[in-house]
């Protein structure tokens, strides 16, 4: 069999689907098309046969998003694909009207709706009709939270097959459970993902530079490469120490290990990779009560949740945590830990897919 993957970004592909291309490669051709990137030798390396492809994730010029169709359809009519894999919004939008167009059987992953979907306006409605035409055809549509899922078929985008997975999973072993950090000092909140404002970052840096100036003992550490208009700020709260960035780091796992919660204060998402590698770490969690979000704790109990776009409340949900007695803190990682494993494993990921792979090829 010869397939073909199409995303956006290296990184978030073999962060959070190495598992699948590994297992992918093993009996068929695997072909890989997205941006060039450090992740690109590790995917050859398990035998993928590399596509460069060159477009701004946020780009909206009209031209350049039609030549990214006509680039697609000489890709699959060169590669000639037997099922073609298709993750984020562009890839799923534009290889899909491409796959379509040909009669080529494609999976799409939607990994979220993205921002122009939740600011509204004019760009709303444009995705909404690109989303349609990109996924009208495919044999199954995988969602990873159920209200991506209500939003895109109750308006008729998705009107075929769909099945809702439980996100990207996690790798358990991976990502394993750690002992809780004995010194309570200096009390360590991660804040992981692309600097940008959709991301909650704002938020964070204003609920550190209160918490901070109270208690100076707190570090916010920040990890992840600039996306957006934040860098200015980021790097100034660094300097005024109520923030620490370190930018991108290839091994997460160290950096959960040494925090004592997880802080994502996030708009929206499709899910929240950081917050189940989080709890797989068995840390408490911290985050807003949105979709995508919200699947990957329960309130009280694994975390604690505050309001999106709202700094007060974050301020509100990290001090409840530190009121906590630290045996709470504990055992709230710990059932945080159960949780992921009980319904977040990445080999339920890898199953469905390969499932619907073989579907799709049956007819």
């Amino acid at each position: 069999m010869r397939v073909l993957v199409v995303s956006n970004h290296d990184g978030g592909l073999y962060k959070f689907r190495a598992e699948i291309m590994r297992k992918l490669c093993e009996e068929n051709e695997v072909h890989l098309c997205l941006p060039f990137g450090e992740y690109i030798a590790k995917f050859e390396e398990m035998g993928c046969i590399y596509h460069a492809c060159e477009f701004d994730r946020h780009g909206t010029n009209p031209l350049a998003e039609l030549k990214q169709i006509s680039f697609y359809k000489k890709l699959l009519k060169s590669v000639r694909p037997d099922i073609v894999l298709t993750y984020t919004i562009k890839p799923n939008i534009y290889a899909g009207i491409a796959c379509a167009s040909l009669g080529i059987p494609y999976l799409s992953t939607i990994t979220g709706l993205g921002g122009a979907l939740e600011h509204g306006g004019l760009s709303a409605k444009l995705l909404l009709q690109l989303y349609k035409f990109g996924l009208r055809k495919a044999k199954c549509v995988f969602f990873q939270n159920s209200s991506n899922q209500a939003f895109l078929t109750s308006r008729g985008i998705v009107r075929g097959k769909n099945r809702l997975l439980c996100g990207s999973g996690v790798n358990l072993e991976e990502h394993r459970l750690e002992a809780y950090p004995e010194k309570e000092e200096p009390f360590v909140f991660l804040t992981v993902g692309r600097i940008m404002r959709d991301k909650g970052i704002g938020e964070v840096l204003a609920a550190a530079k209160i918490l901070h100036a109270e208690n100076p003992n707190l570090i916010f550490r920040l990890v992840g490469a600039f996306d957006g208009d934040l860098d200015d700020e980021v790097l100034k709260a660094h300097e005024a120490g109520y923030v620490e960035y370190i930018g991108p780091q290839d091994d997460v796992h160290a950096c959960m290990k040494q925090a004592h919660a997880v802080l994502h204060a996030s708009y929206h998402e499709g899910i929240a990779n950081v917050l189940l590698e989080g709890a797989a770490c068995g840390r408490p969690l911290v985050a807003t009560d949105v979709p995508g979000c919200r699947e990957t704790y329960e309130d009280g109990v694994t975390g604690i949740a505050c309001r999106a776009k709202d700094a007060d409340d974050l301020v509100r949900g990290i001090r409840a945590l530190l009121e906590l007695p630290r045996e709470k803190r504990v055992q709230m990682g710990l059932l945080g830990r159960a949780k992921v494993e009980r319904e977040f494993d990445r080999k339920r990921v890898l199953e469905a897919v390969l499932e619907e792979i073989e579907l799709a090829l049956k007819g």
